[in-house]
C-alpha cells in the first residue's frame, strides 16, 4: 500500500449530503475484483450523460479540478452498501483523501485499508475548506497526516483527530497484509518451533 505522509492537491467541492457508494461506483462495476481500471466509473451517473457524453456541469469534468486529489464532502459520505469498490475506484482516479464532516463507517475503514485518508471535521471547519475548494485551481489543499492538520491556500490551518493506530499504518503504508509481513520473522520462529511437535 502506498504510504500517506503529506498530500498538496487539488480539493474538488462535492456540496452533495449522503453520497453513498452506489453513487461512487455504480453496481454495473462491480463485475471485477481487479482494484484497477474502476476510476473511469467513478461517480459515473453523474460524470456522464446518457449518451455517455461528460457532463460539464460535474465538479470532475471541469478543467480545473480533473486531477484533484482530494474531496471536500457534505454529511455521511459513503454510506449505502459495504462494496470496497468505493474506495477502489477513489484510489484509481488519483482521490487520496476525502475531507467530510461524517462517514460510514463500512466505508471509512475501507478507506484505511486501500491507502485513503478519511478527514471528520467539524461543520465551521468544512464550511471553511469547501469555500477553498470553490476557488477552482487555486483550491490546493495540503494535508499533513504527521502534524494532523490541513492549510488552505491563504495560510489557514484545519487541525483534525485520528486514531493512533492508523495513522501509523498510512504513514507506513501497512494494510493487512502488510501488518502480516512485519511480523514475519516471529511468525517463522513458531512454525519452526511447532515444526517439532507430532502433530505438525
Amino acid at each position: 500500500m502506498e504510504k500517506f505522509t503529506k498530500l498538496t492537491g487539488v480539493a474538488a467541492p462535492l456540496k452533495i449530503v449522503n453520497i453513498d457508494t452506489d453513487m461512487i461506483i455504480p453496481k454495473q462495476y462491480l463485475k471485477t475484483i481487479a482494484r484497477t481500471g474502476l476510476g473511469k466509473g467513478l461517480f459515473s451517473e453523474m460524470r456522464y450523460n446518457e449518451d455517455g457524453s461528460e457532463n460539464p456541469d460535474f465538479v470532475l469534468n471541469k478543467p480545473a479540478y480533473r486531477k484533484a486529489q482530494i474531496i471536500v464532502a457534505e454529511d455521511n459520505f459513503g454510506c449505502g452498501s459495504s462494496r470496497e469498490h468505493a474506495p477502489w475506484a477513489l484510489l484509481d482516479y488519483g482521490i487520496r483523501c476525502i475531507i467530510s464532516t461524517s462517514f460510514a463507517d463500512i466505508f471509512y475503514n475501507n478507506c484505511f485499508k486501500n491507502g485513503i485518508l478519511p478527514i471528520t471535521v467539524p461543520k465551521d471547519d468544512l464550511a471553511r475548506l469547501m469555500d477553498d475548494a470553490e476557488r477552482g485551481s487555486n483550491a490546493t489543499l495540503t494535508v499533513d497526516l504527521e502534524a494532523q492538520e490541513i492549510r488552505g491556500p491563504d495560510g489557514g490551518v484545519v487541525k483534525f483527530d485520528i486514531d493512533p493506530f492508523r495513522k501509523h499504518c498510512l504513514i507506513n503504508g501497512l494494510d493487512d497484509i502488510g501488518l502480516t509481513l512485519v511480523k514475519a520473522d516471529k511468525i517463522a520462529s513458531y512454525e519452526k518451533k511447532l515444526a517439532g511437535q507430532p502433530w505438525a
